[in-house]
């Protein structure tokens, strides 16, 4: 698998993944549409080694996961023996608690916590990352709350998970924020943007406003390891969605 790079995310699909059978068809439709790796995140209820079995039947590879904080800090051990089942080597922090997004003091800890349990997981072999939305463009106590996450944490245990559509919807530049972040992005999220009747709207990668070309040549540069397709809603079939996005890749030379 050195030569993947390009991963679904699952959370795409989470309408379809509330049992163990679903989750079992799923991962076949998506490797039948020319994904080799997924990133496992909206999955119902399911044991790592049940998991771990239609990962291999499917030939399916999950390279990276969702996890919510509060399991990332106070069960970071079972979170490494899960990842170890799995497989996979990278986890990411989906988003952060609210009273984070709105406390100085509740965000450092936060920010702290994460270092902590990055930490332990770099020993484990594993590395862990942070996903940003656009809030995170907000200020908090004069500084930006991006610049708090990775200006006050080790780069070696804090990785980024940049999801180049919240950057842009966020106000800043994707291309910009990937090269600020280069040498500590294992994942990237791909999805576009597109506008209409006065609101942002996710489309397909490649069918929105997202200026592409900086982008990836920012990535490559960057060392950026999983290139994921997520796309958190979708006006067609989001199986569909994610083939048009694999395509629309493919075409803009990632395999």
């Amino acid at each position: 698998m050195s030569d993947t790079v390009l991963a679904a995310q699952l959370y795409t699909l989470r309408a379809f993944l509330k049992t163990p059978a679903d989750i079992a068809a799923t991962f076949k439709k998506v490797k039948k549409l020319g994904y080799d790796a997924a990133q496992a995140s909206g999955l119902g209820p399911i044991e790592p080694k049940e998991l771990r079995k239609i990962s291999d039947d499917t030939g399916l590879v999950i390279c990276a996961t969702h996890v919510n904080a509060q399991k990332a800090f106070e069960q970071t051990e079972q979170l490494i023996e899960e990842h170890k089942i799995l497989g996979c080597p990278n986890s990411a922090i989906g988003s952060m608690p609210e009273a984070a997004r709105r406390d100085p003091v509740a965000l450092a800890k936060f920010v702290k916590d994460m270092e902590r349990a990055g930490r332990r997981l770099r020993e484990a072999a594993m590395t862990f990352s942070y996903h940003n939305h656009s809030f995170e463009f907000e200020k908090l106590g004069g500084r930006l709350i991006m610049d708090m996450i990775y200006g006050d944490t080790d780069p070696l245990c804090v990785q980024a998970e940049l999801d180049v559509y919240w950057v842009q919807h966020g106000g800043g530049d994707p291309a910009a924020w990937v090269r600020k972040l280069a040498g500590r992005q294992t994942l990237l999220h791909l999805k576009d943007m597109t506008y209409r009747r006065d609101k942002t709207i996710f489309a397909e990668v490649g069918e929105g406003n997202l200026n592409w070309p900086p982008i990836l040549e920012a990535a490559r540069a960057a060392g950026v390891r999983w290139y994921i397709v997520e796309q958190d809603e979708c006006e067609r079939d989001p199986f569909e969605s994610l083939a048009i996005s694999l395509k629309n890749l493919h075409q803009m030379g990632l395999k």
